[in-house]
């Protein structure tokens, strides 16, 4: 991993995927970036995803940490709050990825390694570009 990047934090928004998290945080946490970091932004799920991330975040705590926030307020407030946060605690790289395991976990070296390398400020991954694909395609 590029070593300007001291700390790369991924901010995922969370309502009801008590399921779908431990699967994707391991995933993440996989992943052979060792200054990567998790950012779970939870938005008071009725379902517990908000005590699974707590539990997650008490396994990995150098790894995992959850922002509770009181309401469900939408996606894009929840982001909002997630990026600055991860700023704020001193990110260089901010990532973003739904907790619905819709979003690819194995291309983020990839897309680190294109900011460190290409001399850009912004990598976009789409699966409506060419050769992208929409779950369960």
């Amino acid at each position: 991993m590029p070593s300007r990047f001291q700390k790369i934090t991924v901010v995922v928004p969370t309502y009801n995927e008590r399921d779908n998290l431990p699967e994707l945080v391991g995933q993440l946490t996989a992943l052979p970036l060792p200054n990567l970091y998790v950012l779970v932004v939870d938005d008071n799920s009725p379902d517990g995803t908000g005590e699974v991330a707590d539990k997650l975040a008490v396994e990995a705590p150098r790894k995992v940490a959850v922002l509770h926030r009181t309401a469900k307020d939408g996606l894009g407030r929840a982001y909002i709050a997630g990026m600055l946060h991860a700023l704020a605690d001193g990110a260089d790289v901010v990532i973003q990825m739904d907790a619905d395991l819709s979003h690819p976990t194995s291309t983020i070296p990839m897309m680190v390694d294109a900011l460190a390398t290409e001399g850009v400020a912004v990598v976009l991954g789409s699966r409506y570009v060419q050769g992208g694909r929409v779950a369960g395609d």
